[in-house]
């Protein structure tokens, strides 16, 4: 279960017109805050990318067609996250347009996507794990598999997430981000295994579903987490508190390491 550029892509891209001006570009980076941007044709397909030094000592009317880079590397969805990391690292690209078969533009992936693969806790060698636990404790197969999963169905594991780290994940959700949670389903119910601050993020942005790992158990077998559930009382969402005032356990130890 290798990680692809699917995964971890942004599908809401900023994009620019061959016919927009240096000053719209500008304009945009403003908006943004990002650095560079690729540009579409009318039908979608990518024709250039722009980056904020080509937009340096330029008249402000000129045509973003006049000065984009036409010489691209591009991804496509299936490729292997690891191998477009060396792609990115070997050419000095910090973003690269993801294509279709058509060279339509259906996301872009960056430097900070393939580091958050590194440090991304719902990925799939941690399903696989997870599955292969599962099965050794229980002696039963299981199978995994991914869809949507509605947020107000899900049942959560753990009762508490960090206000500061919710407020990243509602960030990553606007991005588009493919970030999967990991579910397991028993019967008609969903246990939430993996992702509470990015459902509760959800919750606020008013998302119904997610894109979720699913592992499906045997109805017949009791899990452990299905009596730590019962014991805490939790039947939804909408018991997990938002801890307000004490920042994530990471945030404190990083932050007071740096004032010494």
């Amino acid at each position: 279960m290798k990680l692809k550029v699917a995964d971890y892509m942004t599908k809401n891209v900023f994009t620019l017109s061959p016919e927009d001006t240096i000053e719209e570009a500008i304009n945009l980076i403003h908006k943004t805050g990002h650095d560079g941007f690729p540009v579409v044709d009318d039908s979608g397909k990518v024709v250039g990318y722009i980056s904020s030094l080509d937009l340096l000592k330029k008249e402000p009317k000129k045509k973003i067609r006049d000065i984009m880079s036409r010489h691209l590397y591009v991804a496509r969805d299936y490729m292997d996250l690891r191998d477009i990391a060396r792609v990115m690292f070997r050419t000095g690209h910090s973003k690269l347009p993801v294509v279709d078969d058509d060279g339509k533009l259906v996301g872009i992936i960056s430097n900070a996507d393939v580091i958050r693969s590194q440090i991304e806790r719902a990925d799939p060698s941690k399903v696989e794990k997870l599955r292969r636990t599962i099965e050794k404790v229980h002696g039963i197969s299981i199978s995994v598999g991914r869809g949507k999963v509605e947020v107000d169905r899900l049942i959560p594991t753990q009762t508490k997430v960090y206000a500061d780290e919710l407020r990243g994940r509602i960030y990553e959700l606007r991005r588009g981000l493919a970030e999967p949670l990991i579910v397991i389903k028993k019967g008609n119910k969903f246990y939430l295994i993996d992702g509470h601050h990015r459902v509760i993020a959800a919750k606020k942005a008013g998302i119904k579903s997610l894109e979720a790992y699913i592992l499906q158990i045997p109805e017949s077998v009791e899990l452990g987490i299905e009596k730590l559930v019962r014991k805490r009382g939790i039947r939804s969402v909408r018991d997990i508190e938002v801890i307000e005032d004490t920042p994530h356990p990471l945030v404190e130890i990083t932050f007071r390491n740096t004032t010494r």
